[in-house]
């Protein structure tokens, strides 16, 4: 990727136009806000769809990304998987599709994922990517039920430097369906995003494929909110290519998966239940897949680590 350049800003921004092209097919609502700026409702009033949730992930990874339905014929009961892949990981997770720029107000809660996060650079980990775009257009895409109100809009305008207009929001909630499948279209990202607190330098993941069974939605928020993130900790997969020493690609295969996590081994709902709700309290290297296959490319040696929960997945997602 060209640093400077404005790729991922340009690819979400054409992804978005599509879905505004095919709002009625994808069953999606779109509008302008007081200060011009475009907003998508994908699920809080409208039904949305799979495949509005499909384009809402292609968007967050700002067209890096590849994410497509997928028939896993090893389970009789979750036979259907959502497929992640990426040549660009670390820009299209970690740069773009990562949910970790906080757009909450006293009366709004919203963590912010897209490539816009790459324009405005405000949070920590931004210190670690050398790359960086300038762009006309760029996204926001909000897990929510609700739209951004106006101190979100001018705060996403300064951080970026683009005016209101010039900004798409793309919203839809956890128990909806497109806020379900772009959740559940995560699992590659948060297997990096742990690689990362790991301390395994991310310029050394070259390569990424992962896949988790698409849940149902629930209209419960914490029902639907443990059924997309047990769907990653307990019946997700990811393989990483890496370069460096195998002896590290190892350590990373052991590190890497959910059961490393202390609180391993309850529904999420459960969990978040214990910690009343408080989700940063929850271990945070429980988020990752289930099951970690690293291939060190210099060797040609490939580690496997974890193991997929078929017993916690039947608690959660039936």
């Amino acid at each position: 990727m060209k640093n400077g350049s404005a790729f991922l800003n340009d690819s979400a921004c054409k992804i978005v136009d599509d879905m505004v092209r095919d709002a009625e097919r994808l069953r999606i609502a779109v509008s302008t806000g007081s200060l011009g700026e475009r907003l998508i409702d994908a699920g809080a009033e409208v039904l949305g769809s799979v495949e509005a949730g499909l384009c809402m992930a292609r968007a967050t990874m700002g067209g890096l990304g590849e994410v497509i339905p997928v028939v896993d014929g090893a389970s009789s009961k979750w036979p259907f998987n959502l497929e992640v892949r990426s040549s660009q990981p670390v820009l299209a997770c970690i740069g773009s599709q990562y949910a970790g720029w906080n757009l909450s107000t006293d009366e709004y809660f919203a963590m912010g994922s897209g490539p816009a996060r790459m324009l405005a650079r405000v949070e920590p980990l931004f210190s670690t990517l050398a790359y960086e775009e300038t762009a006309e257009r760029s996204i926001v895409v909000l897990e929510s039920g609700a739209p951004p109100p106006v101190q979100v809009i001018e705060k996403v305008s300064e951080a970026t430097g683009l005016a209101p207009e010039k900004l798409t929001f793309v919203y839809a909630p956890t128990q909806s369906l497109a806020g379900t499948v772009q959740i559940v279209a995560r699992v590659l990202e948060v297997a990096l995003h742990k690689t990362k607190d790991l301390d395994f330098p991310l310029e050394r993941v070259v390569d990424g494929i992962a896949a988790a069974p698409l849940p149902a939605p629930h209209p419960d928020f914490v029902t639907a909110m443990g059924r997309t993130n047990d769907a990653i900790i307990y019946g997700g997969i990811a393989q990483f290519f890496v370069t460096g020493p195998a002896s590290e690609a190892k350590q990373l295969a052991e590190s890497l998966p959910s059961r490393a996590s202390r609180d391993y081994g309850q529904p999420f709902g459960e969990i978040f239940k214990k910690f009343k709700g408080d989700f940063y309290a929850i271990d945070p290297l429980l988020f990752s897949p289930a099951e970690v296959i690293v291939t060190a490319l210099e060797t040609g040696q490939t580690f496997r680590n974890g193991g997929r929960d078929a017993e916690m997945l039947e608690k959660s997602l039936a």
